[in-house]
């Protein structure tokens, strides 16, 4: 699947997004013949490759005569839809300024009718939006993915004067999407950025597995003296048959409980949302026989997980380790067999089934049909 992969180090803006597309192959000439199509004559494109911390960029700004104009949503819908431009450029800039709206209208408690767009209601927003938008699709872009984003610090002014960063309409429009906080005094993530990445990327913040192709930058205005104010894409191929979690590894080692609690234990951490959960005998500290007991298990299911394990047994702290985990896409189905259906996990490995049944149903079928639970798996192969 033919990716694009924003690395959001320096955060991320509507004009770095176009940077970065023209800086990894987008043709300027063939972006601005599309966004004509939105029929406004109150702007023009240009590009200029500049250089942050050593490292090349191009920085696209979006050149308006327009003055300072409020918008409302149905303004700038208005605009989008009675241009010119193909059904899947209005439907997704439409969708990236309805979210937009709401994030808007919940920071100031009205509704999205009500809601008067100041900076990302001019022409400029408009053309940073529909032209990423338009630019994902003229490069073939099937997915959007990107890293965590990272937040500057400080107070910027707006039309409502000065607000806190990041500015409250980006911490609506981020919420459940995973950020770092960082030292830089300024404005890294801008409402237009985390609009449109938050409304057409399919995953923030996971790892990937990518074959780079193609790599650009998109400057930002600022040179900043902490990090490069660039933004990364990486356009190739990503496998639609595997997938990079990022889980974490909650960790406890036991040498003074009674066995019989750690089957309960075990139940308890799986019935919980543990994607696994097992023990491993260790040797601790003067040569005491132990257990170690381990759960996996999504970010936000870690303090849970914790929980659990403090009050469910005898330690008095746990070990938290992120890691990542490479997954293989996976269906469900059901098998039919010479004992009846088997609920099964079918798994594409390199383009080929791999098929595992489920061992509840052949437990329960050995014992109904009193023949080896062996025999049950092999008839699923074999059948």
């Amino acid at each position: 699947m033919r990716t694009a992969y924003f690395d959001c180090v320096s955060g991320i803006s509507g004009d770095m997004i176009l940077g970065s597309l023209v800086d990894a192959g987008l043709e300027l000439p063939q972006l601005s013949d599309e966004l004509r199509k939105l029929n406004l004559d109150e702007f023009g494109l240009t590009s200029e490759t500049v250089s942050r911390h050593g490292i090349s960029g191009t920085k696209v700004t979006v050149v308006s005569r327009e003055g300072h104009i409020h918008r409302n949503l149905s303004s700038v819908l208005d605009i989008i839809n009675s241009s010119d431009l193909p059904d899947y450029a209005k439907e997704k800039a439409g969708k990236i300024f309805e979210r937009l709206a709401e994030a808007e209208a919940d920071v100031h408690g009205t509704s999205t009718d009500e809601v008067h767009f100041h900076e990302v209601g001019a022409v400029d927003a408009i053309v940073d939006v529909v032209g990423a938008v338009v630019g994902f699709e003229l490069l073939g872009i099937e997915q959007i993915r990107a890293s965590v984003l990272r937040f500057g610090r400080g107070t910027t002014t707006g039309s409502h004067g000065a607000m806190p960063i990041p500015v409250p309409a980006v911490v609506a429009l981020c919420r459940g999407v995973p950020s770092e906080r960082t030292d830089i005094p300024f404005e890294l993530v801008t409402p237009t950025g985390a609009a449109i990445l938050t409304t057409l990327a399919s995953n923030i913040g996971d790892p990937l597995i990518i074959t780079t192709e193609k790599v650009g930058y998109g400057a930002g205005s600022r040179d900043l003296e902490q990090a490069p104010n660039l933004l990364r894409v990486e356009i190739g191929e990503v496998s639609p048959t595997q997938r990079n979690e990022r889980l974490i590894l909650i960790e406890t080692n036991i040498d003074d409980m009674t066995p019989e609690i750690y089957g309960f234990l075990l139940e308890e951490l799986l019935t919980n949302g543990a994607k696994d959960a097992y023990l491993t005998p260790i040797i601790m500290k003067k040569g005491r026989p132990g257990i170690q007991l381990s759960a996996l298990a999504e970010p936000h299911l870690a303090p849970k997980m914790s929980s659990i394990m403090i009050r469910e047994t005898t330690t008095l702290g746990v070990r938290r380790t992120q890691v990542d985990r490479l997954a293989v896409s996976r269906t469900s189905g059901t098998h039919q067999t010479c004992y009846g259906p088997v609920r099964v996990k079918i798994a594409d490995i390199n383009g080929k089934s791999r098929i595992t049944p489920e061992y509840e149903d052949c437990a329960r079928i050995a014992r109904e049909k009193q023949v080896p639970i062996l025999d049950v798996y092999k008839s699923i192969k074999t059948d």
